[in-house]
């Protein structure tokens, strides 16, 4: 570290070696001394000295039954650190830039125990914005983050009877069923005026490194105002915003 605090510029050639060769592992897998060696663009004995001492820390390992070599101790740290991801802290910046693109309000929820629960929310930038609030749950059958919930968590459907909010809630447990497979095949929900009259939102999965539901990202507006065609308009912004986030907490599309 240099005296003003900041790191120095100066690099160390080992260091930088380990690294490509740490990254090589990590994009094919299990690889041979030499074919590590054609990657990098290292000598195979450079390679052969690097994988020594990466092996005697713990960082990579050698198969026995191939002499190949694997990523090990450094698969355990990533996830050391992923699971210290705080969704919130992550999905901030995504939830601001859909306001700033959108105008409309962004919210961040999370599966609950019978609905999705909001556990973040930015106000739209339009006068007239619906209101939110952090705790709120969203009813599973009855809006966009409650349905992709029902979606991509795994969990059964809700028993009947479901309460009518609005003439357009779903109330039949067989709509329901077909409504989820939409919502499974699209990769998006929507709930128009169907939690309160008047309020459309669209909502979208967030993954976990493990690909299984972290959080539910979803906008939402006044019907009059985020009618067909402006919802249109913002699903794509949305579905790229939930992929981002996504990512930052380790995610990878197969």
């Amino acid at each position: 570290m240099s005296r003003t605090r900041q790191p120095s510029s100066r690099r160390i050639g080992a260091a930088e070696r380990a690294i490509a060769l740490l990254d090589t592992l990590a994009d094919a897998g299990e690889l041979g001394t030499n074919e590590i060696a054609r990657r990098t663009g290292m000598t195979p004995s450079t390679v052969s000295r690097q994988l020594g001492t990466l092996a005697a820390s713990g960082l990579v390992e050698r198969v026995a039954a191939t002499g190949r070599y694997r990523l090990v101790r450094i698969v355990q740290l990533a996830n050391a650190l992923l699971a210290r991801l705080d969704v919130r802290a992550v999905a901030r910046p995504h939830l601001e830039e859909l306001v700033r693109v959108t105008g409309e309000t962004a919210t961040l929820s999370v599966p609950g125990e019978e609905d999705a629960v909001t556990i973040d929310f930015v106000s739209g930038s339009h006068q007239i914005q619906p209101v939110s609030r952090l705790g709120r749950p969203s009813v599973a059958y009855a809006t966009s983050a409650g349905k992709v919930m029902l979606a991509f968590s795994g969990r059964t459907l809700p028993a009947e009877p479901y309460r009518a909010y609005t003439p357009r809630t779903i109330t039949d447990s067989k709509a329901l069923v077909r409504e989820i497979e939409r919502v499974r095949e699209r990769g998006y929900a929507q709930a128009i005026e169907e939690r309160e009259p008047g309020l459309s939102a669209i909502a979208v999965p967030v993954r976990s490194s493990r690909g299984e539901l972290d959080a539910i990202v979803a906008l939402q507006g006044p019907s009059s105002r985020f009618d067909k065609k402006a919802i249109g308009a913002a699903l794509p912004v949305l579905l790229e915003q939930g992929r981002a986030i996504s990512r930052e907490l380790g995610w990878r599309a197969d």
